[in-house]
């Protein structure tokens, strides 16, 4: 099944598990957000449910993955020969998202609501695991003591005296 939304005054073809960037939604990143500008719905190989009469209760379900920045934009204008030129920069906000349920009569999925849940368990755990692991690597390796050798070459060498630059220039002249 698949679905044509519009977000951010922008057309996207979705179906379940699809990745997609929109412009900013306000929400939370592992939030669940229901987009509810549904122009079009359909089952592969088959035509599409399209009207506003039957659309007005569907929706589709994605869950937020997270909040961010696009790449960065440069504008650069110039006017030849006439010593004018502005830089400047732009970087769009943006928010990734995971399509978890297309829904014509508008309900949430139950099936979605539940694959949800296991994937942040699992990355939790995920993380709970690698920390002990950096923290064991950083305890086993022993601190080096300094080197004495270093206070021993300072105080070696005297410092040779300087000629002074009258007598430098008279040898220089002869």
């Amino acid at each position: 099944m698949y679905a044509v939304i519009k977000t951010g005054g922008k057309q996207y073809k979705v179906a379940e598990n699809d990745v997609i960037v929109v412009e900013k939604l306000i929400a939370e990143a592992g939030a669940t957000v229901a987009l509810d500008d549904v122009l079009l719905i359909g089952d592969q190989g088959k035509a599409g449910t399209s009207g506003a009469g039957d659309l007005s209760k569907a929706a589709v379900f994605a869950e937020v993955i997270e909040q961010g920045r696009a790449d960065k934009i440069v504008i650069f204008k110039k006017k030849r020969r006439q010593n004018y030129r502005r830089k400047a920069g732009h970087r769009q906000h943006q928010t990734v998202l995971r399509i978890t349920g297309i829904s014509a009569t508008g309900t949430k999925p139950k099936a979605a609501a539940k694959k949800a849940a296991p994937k942040k368990e699992a990355a939790k755990a995920d993380d709970a695991k690698e920390a002990p692991k950096k923290a064991a690597a950083k305890k086993e390796t022993p601190k080096k003591a300094a080197p004495k050798k270093a206070a021993a070459k300072t105080e070696a060498k005297p410092k040779a005296k300087a000629k002074p630059k009258a007598a430098a220039k008279a040898k220089s002249k002869e």
